[in-house]
């Protein structure tokens, strides 16, 4: 299936790895233009690099923190003219409403909730000005399937649902759509790092940590391919009938009762 994104421009965010990077990797297939963003310098160089000499397309990196309201800024400002942006960047931690306090709380918000919000409300305004463009909203379906183990992602992942389908309702009239993916576990560094460690506690043993998978659909978690896959299609104008709704990709956790 031809997306016709050739010679489009799609910023994304917390682009250095994982879902990010696939992202990339497949934006990149498809001929567009990337405005890469993440606050790991080195790395993000180094994918721009790869993507330019694979791809011929172009790569710019931009190493932001999109919790520094400057940098931001400067971040919008690169990437107002793009025809697509994705939200991605975030690392809300596990834990409890005990064991989380105000200021991980916080910290955990400004880059996840408040830099999808921030870039958006930056980058939507220059979409309306021209009347075209996409926003994809790589959210996490812990703001679906509710965990008190993980509450303040859960509760900043459900306020991202809310955005999105909120301006994603309205959004057709300024020529722009609002879409969300929102993935189950996915197999990245993050994860595995996690698996590994709870192996160890389990088995003593991390390289078991395939194991504590088995119960995951089709016995793995998702792959990070999977997830910008269809993130390309609905960047396209294929999918240009779709707004304010979040897709779930989690093999069907998230239906499952109980």
């Amino acid at each position: 299936m031809d997306l016709n994104l050739t010679g489009r421009t799609v910023l994304i965010t917390g682009a250095s790895k994982g879902i990010g990077a696939a992202a990339a990797e497949v934006f990149a297939e498809e001929g567009c233009n990337l405005i890469l963003a993440a606050r790991s310098t080195e790395a993000l160089e180094a994918l721009c690099e790869r993507l330019r000499s694979q791809h011929q397309i172009q790569a710019r990196a931009v190493p932001t923190d999109l919790r520094d309201p400057a940098r931001l800024a400067a971040l919008a400002e690169a990437g107002k003219d793009v025809d697509v942006l994705v939200n991605n960047a975030g690392d809300i931690p596990g834990g409890t409403l005990e064991s989380v306090d105000e200021a991980t709380w916080r910290h955990a918000w400004e880059l996840k909730v408040f830099g999808y919000i921030n870039l958006t409300r930056a980058i939507y305004a220059h979409m309306k000005t021209r009347g075209s463009g996409v926003i994809i909203n790589d959210i996490g379906a812990a703001g679906e399937r509710m965990d008190a183990g993980y509450i303040a992602g859960s509760s900043g992942n459900a306020a991202l649902y809310a955005f999105t389908r909120a301006l994603g309702g309205r959004s057709l009239r300024d020529g722009v759509r609002v879409v969300g993916v929102s993935p189950g576990p996915v197999e990245t560094d993050r994860i595995v790092t996690l698996m590994k460690a709870a192996a160890q506690r389990r088995f003593g043993d991390e390289s078991r940590y395939r194991e504590l998978m088995a119960n995951y659909p089709l016995g793995r978690p998702a792959r990070p391919r999977e997830i910008a896959d269809l993130m390309a299609f609905l960047a396209s104008d294929r999918s240009a009938y779709t707004t304010g709704v979040v897709f779930t990709v989690d093999g069907g956790l998230s239906a499952r009762p109980g």
